[in-house]
């Protein structure tokens, strides 16, 4: 699916990230319009590590704590470049769909 993989790879690509941050950054960068569960953030997660696509590493924090961190590896950012491409696609074509039947009708 693109929209769960997609997102957290876009986060990824910019910066590493642990589940929680990856969770408000989808929240806050799609104005609250998509409300993406913890449980479906580590899923996807588990899954891009299964596939190599992203690494997880520990950082301290704080004196007593550790946050696990997940850095977008090169294979990751090729397989973002193939998910980007297809959402595009996709959703050119729904555009091209509505335009052609006279756009969004108001009722």
């Amino acid at each position: 699916g693109v929209r769960p993989v997609g997102s957290e790879m876009c986060i990824r690509d910019r910066q590493d990230s642990y589940v929680y941050e990856i969770q408000k950054m989808i929240n806050n960068h799609s104005e609250q319009l998509l409300s993406i569960s913890l449980n479906t953030i580590y899923t996807v997660t588990y899954k891009l590590e299964k596939e190599n696509l992203i690494s997880e590493y520990s950082k301290r924090v704080g004196k007593k704590r550790t946050r696990v961190y997940y850095h977008l590896e090169e294979t990751g950012k090729e397989h973002l470049a193939k998910v980007m491409t297809n959402y595009n696609y996709m959703i050119d074509g729904v555009n091209r769909i509505i335009n052609s039947l006279g756009g969004a009708q108001n009722e």
